[in-house]
């Protein structure tokens, strides 16, 4: 569901109430880990830039909430842990807002602040 919202608050604004608290706790994880990325609305979506190159992004989709992982080291540097999600070619989905894995998304985090990476 792409949102037209022009900054990340305007797009937590207008989410249901049961996807607003999880996407808001994604935002501040994000946040508190990535502090040197750039935070901005593209592809209809908050996304986590380092020097203009998208690394890190969330959304309230259809059917769930997603994460998407835009660095192949990282996904394959936890390919252990990510063996039982949900995964796109670069999406982590969690089916419901209770199903947000908050560790291993902040780990991923974590992972990704540590230097710059090719992007897919």
């Amino acid at each position: 569901m792409r949102s037209e919202a022009k900054d990340v608050d305007a797009y937590l604004a207008e989410l249901p109430a049961d996807r607003r608290t999880p996407l808001t706790r994604l935002r501040a994880l994000c946040r508190t880990e990535l502090p040197t990325h750039t935070e901005v609305m593209a592809y209809g979506m908050p996304v986590y830039t380092r020097d203009g190159e998208p690394e890190i992004a969330f959304a309230s989709q259809k059917q769930y909430i997603s994460f998407y992982l835009m660095r192949n080291d990282i996904r394959e540097a936890f390919t252990e842990r990510l063996a039982d999600q949900d995964m796109g070619k670069g999406c982590l989905r969690f089916r419901s807002p209770a199903a947000v894995d908050y560790d291993l998304v902040r780990d991923l985090l974590r992972a990704t602040a540590k230097g710059p990476g090719k992007i897919c």
